[in-house]
């Protein structure tokens, strides 16, 4: 992912918000209103922090609103969006569209989750189905069954599945095991001593899971007694489920095999009948990530008494759905969830939370109705353009490389030349036919709603990948590099900057906010530690000769070894964890700036508000981390994210740039200077 460390899906519009272009080399711009001047603080010299040199005015005057744990240029972009697609649902309301139509649904969706009245009135009345289901379970078979059932319904359960490409045959859709079923969000907040987890351990064990199962129907004493029971359960798991940074082996986390092997590493689950009952019809393989995860649950079914089991399911169904029924309910999710975990002091106004879930739910259904009134099909062209002047660029560096071997150069010019950039929106959109969406109980929408995107993907199984399919919709501002793809997928809300026209942008800031930070980024991708372990098909293959890998792996050891060293708030980055972004960060980058040199403002070399156009360049890209984040989400972030926190991912990587030195005349003694033998450079 691009731009944060967590998936941000920003509803997107048109109006006031302009898609910048690659195409436009004129600049009207003033120190007054020029995107990358005009939030310079002077007061930090450019070589001690960039980030705040380049972004230090803007932090200063907009300090995060109580309902966000962060704030920044994506946030501005979404207030904009939301307002766009608020009206679309306004008029859906009103439209007494045709039932089943695209614009009933929109308008029945929005209607039921405004509809406080009845919603207050419900309380727990549409979840009372499924707490029945669970009260009716007798033994480990029906344990099972409901584990299945919660899957279909989108709720957790001990058994995480999905269907996905196989990483060696790209072409088949497989059968995937993962490891789950716990309740924080990592393994890792069950054992470390920072404060940071401790606090956040102490409030899920002593708090949360207590006022969730008193919401649940149970009394103090029995409320105290399944958390205790539920949260060792838990951490029990979590003992038995690999690291963030183990997860990045892909040859480690592939063990395909029979279900006769799955059935002896866990042999208390009836494996075909759970699959049957998930809508995973003819399943003789699976792939399993981790197979030890596995034998512990195998292990629980007999440790944990059914009375356990049935209380832990009995809260994993209550926080799946506490967002879309009644206030108590509502209110300790986001206490726990959105203050605690990320530090949000309010919740975002009622209308606002209702469009995220839409947009999570139906996101294409609001793409169609955004690209046709918004996304004028002219756009896509310019953005094909800027991919194929990062593939030229990409591609020269590859030539370039003295470390690697002329075959396996050979083999990476082919990997680069199949990249497929999808670019906008998709060409075919999914069919919501099947999805009913009524004015009843909002829960009950969002329940349908989930059950429908688990038949979408179980119905995948068996058939052919379709490498045409979009993973994330065009008003997303993110995008994502898929290996077994060989894809990198740049929806048109990524390229926004808000309040400001296409003309008004000059190439250097485009290159570096758009080419830069996005396209090559998502490039790199398909050449980090992970992807480049993915062939031009997007079969996991060894198609680097063995000296290669080790000189790749020594020159990304430096690269771990420099993040490790980043520490906030008495936390380290992983480096291990975080190369692959790291990777890709930097790789982007430096593709990016050897494709601006090609461009008529690099030649021309003039000042724009006294600034070189290599300078405007790494301001660019700097715009694309402009934000600030809540201590809370921060140290949640380090512990449990992928992603280097974004002021690190501007300074860390510039630091092994040389043109960066040179262009602010970066001395030794500066905080930024990194001593030449330490810096790092991969592509």
């Amino acid at each position: 992912m691009t731009r944060n460390y967590a998936t941000r899906a920003i509803l997107t519009g048109m109006m006031g918000v302009i898609i910048i272009s690659a195409c436009n080399n004129k600049s009207k711009n003033s120190a007054d209103n020029d995107v990358i001047v005009k939030d310079i603080d002077r007061t930090v010299k450019p070589g001690d922090d960039f980030f705040k040199y380049a972004n230090g005015g803007w932090l200063k005057k907009n300090p995060i609103p109580a309902a966000y744990s962060s704030w920044g240029i994506g946030n501005v972009v979404e207030e904009e969006l939301r307002d766009r697609l608020k009206k679309i649902n306004e008029e859906a309301l009103t439209a007494n569209a045709p039932k089943g139509s695209n614009t009933q649904k929109i308008g029945d969706f929005y209607y039921s989750g405004l509809d406080t009245v009845n919603i207050e009135k419900q309380g727990l009345d549409p979840l009372k189905g499924e707490l029945s289901n669970i009260e009716k379970v007798r033994d480990v078979k029906g344990l099972v069954e409901l584990f299945a059932h919660f899957q279909t319904i989108g709720v957790e359960s001990p058994i995480a599945i999905g269907v996905g490409q196989d990483a060696k045959n790209s072409d088949k859709n497989m059968l995937q095991l993962y490891q789950g079923g716990i309740g924080l969000p990592s393994r890792d907040y069950y054992f470390n001593t920072d404060a940071h987890s401790v606090e956040i351990r102490n409030d899920y064990q002593q708090k949360h899971l207590p006022i969730v199962y008193k919401l649940s129907g149970l009394s103090s004493d029995e409320a105290i007694a399944a958390s205790k029971k539920t949260y060792e359960l838990e951490k029990f798991l979590a003992d038995n489920s690999r690291k963030l940074e183990d997860l990045r082996d892909p040859y480690h986390n592939y063990n395909k095999m029979p279900l006769a092997a799955l059935g002896k590493l866990a042999p208390a689950i009836d494996w075909k009948g759970t699959f049957e009952k998930m809508n995973y019809k003819g399943a003789d393989t699976v792939i399993v990530g981790q197979p030890e995860y596995y034998t512990a649950l195998n292990k629980t079914l007999s440790t944990f008494s059914l009375a356990d089991w049935k209380n832990y399911l009995r809260k994993n169904l209550v926080v799946a759905y506490a967002s879309y029924l009644s206030k108590p309910f509502d209110n300790e999710i986001f206490r726990f969830y959105g203050t605690v975990l990320y530090g949000q002091k309010e919740q975002l106004p009622r209308w606002k939370r209702v469009l995220d879930t839409e947009n999570g739910l139906m996101g294409e259904v609001l793409g169609q109705i955004f690209v046709k009134e918004y996304f004028p099909e002219k756009t896509k062209g310019r953005y094909v353009n800027l991919v194929e002047a990062m593939r030229a660029s990409f591609k020269e560096h590859i030539q370039k490389l003295d470390w690697m071997s002329e075959q396996t150069k050979q083999r990476a010019y082919d990997k680069l030349a199949k990249v497929n950039p999808k670019v906008g929106y998709p060409d075919h959109w999914k069919d919501f036919s099947t999805l009913t969406i009524d004015r009843g109980p909002y829960a009950l929408n969002v329940m349908r709603a989930n059950n429908f995107w688990h038949r979408y993907e179980a119905n995948k199984l068996g058939k052919p990948v379709d490498r045409t399919e979009w993973g994330i919709t065009p008003q997303t501002y993110n995008a994502y590099y898929n290996p077994s793809n060989n894809e990198i997928v740049l929806p048109a809300a990524q390229f926004l900057i808000p309040g400001v026209k296409d003309e008004d942008v000059d190439d250097a800031v485009v290159y570096g906010y758009a080419a830069a930070s996005t396209i090559g980024h998502e490039m790199t991708h398909g050449f980090d530690d992970e992807g480049r372990q993915f062939d031009a098909k997007g079969n996991l293959k060894e198609w680097w000769l063995p000296e290669d890998s080790v000189k790749f792996t020594q020159r990304a050891q430096m690269l771990i070894n420099q993040f490790n060293g980043y520490s906030i708030y008495g936390l380290h980055v992983n480096g291990k964890a975080t190369q692959g972004e790291n990777i890709a960060d930097l790789g982007g980058i430096v593709i990016g700036l050897d494709a601006f040199k090609k461009t008529e403002q690099y030649k021309e070399g003039k000042l724009i508000d006294g600034f070189t156009p290599v300078q405007r360049f790494f301001l660019g890209y700097s715009l694309g981390w402009l934000g600030q984040e809540r201590k809370e989400l921060l140290s949640s972030q380090i512990l449990t994210n992928e992603h280097a926190p974004g002021f690190m991912r501007v300074n860390g990587p510039f630091t092994d740039v040389p043109e960066f030195y040179e262009a602010f005349h970066i001395k030794k003694g500066d905080k930024m200077w990194l001593e030449p033998d330490k810096r790092v450079k991969i592509w």
